[in-house]
């Protein structure tokens, strides 16, 4: 990791711990809760798991929107099958907003392809971050949860976007490889203190056991060696080949395939998940609520 990017890291929690991480933060709210879904390794599931929770989540009547911000890949865009003609790239550079930008999936899911503009915001200037600051505005009564789908791994630009979400989401499987990476993934977040807890789901498990085996795995060693970070299971999905059918097909398995094994075990997922984030003691027991506003001038921060 950068020398720069650590220091940055280490403001935020150091402003987090005082109390002061409450820059530009409304006075109405926080807006969406940003949910940063990532993983320590690639080829775990993740941008299927962002894109069908957050159908899911949509169908609930929940206005969601996801962001891609899986940079250079726009898989997000491959699952749906679409080809967003805009990105946050055309915010920066050009005259268009990000309603201009959004594109309208099923359940009304809400897209935001980040594009080669999230590459550019360590070098934008004060008067396009201002820009893309006040423009932001648009999210802040109009949606509940944004799902930003990150890049796998430990780089500067996931960890930019998982440091300055609300809320992280780590989708492991129950390989020792992902395991090992998603620890080190965990394992600095608990070292710079950014975030008090993070959520993880168990994807591509052979059995019910196996999963509930690979939870507890990552658990015990995460209270052994880690104790300022909590984690909590959200649930399992087991191997099933909707998903491939699905992914092959460009079309998300919970519209392909609404009653498979799959699909019911991510509509549990996506009801815990609200019901968590729903709480109504959400905000007090979490005192640093992140909103839309708030998430991206965090992460205009860290990419200073």
């Amino acid at each position: 990791m950068p020398d720069d990017q650590a220091a940055s890291l280490r403001i935020l929690a150091k402003e987090k711990r005082l109390g002061k991480q409450k820059l530009g933060f409304p006075e109405s709210g926080g807006g969406p809760v940003v949910i940063a879904v990532t993983s320590g390794k690639g080829g775990v599931g993740k941008t299927s798991m962002v894109v069908n929770l957050g159908l899911l989540l949509a169908k609930q009547r929940v206005r969601t929107v996801i962001l891609d911000a899986d940079l250079g890949l726009a898989n997000v865009e491959v699952l749906v099958g679409i080809v967003p003609p805009y990105s946050i790239y055309d915010v920066l550079y050009g005259n268009k907003t990000f309603q201009d930008i959004l594109i309208n999936g099923p359940f009304d899911l809400q897209i935001v392809s980040g594009g080669s503009g999230l590459q550019e915001l360590a070098n934008i200037e004060q008067s396009q971050r201002e820009r893309l600051i006040s423009s932001l505005a648009f999210f802040q009564d109009k949606t509940e949860i944004l799902l930003i789908d990150t890049g796998a791994g430990i780089s500067r630009n996931v960890l930019g976007f998982v440091a300055a979400a609300g809320e992280v989401i780590v989708v492991v499987t129950p390989e020792p490889t992902s395991l090992t990476d998603a620890y080190s993934l965990i394992k600095v977040l608990a070292k710079f203190e950014v975030h008090e807890r993070v959520f993880f789901i168990v994807n591509q498990a052979s059995s019910e056991q196996e999963a509930v085996l690979t939870a507890e795995r990552i658990i015990l060693v995460t209270n052994k060696f880690l104790r300022n970070i909590k984690l909590e299971y959200l649930g399992f999905i087991l191997k099933d080949n909707v998903v491939v059918e699905a992914v092959k097909n460009q079309t998300p398995f919970v519209i392909l395939h609404p009653n498979s094994q799959a699909t019911k075990s991510l509509t549990q997922i996506s009801i815990e998940l609200n019901n968590l984030i729903g709480r109504k003691d959400y905000l007090t027991d979490f005192k640093d609520p992140i909103g839309m506003k708030s998430f991206i001038q965090k992460l205009l921060r860290l990419y200073k």
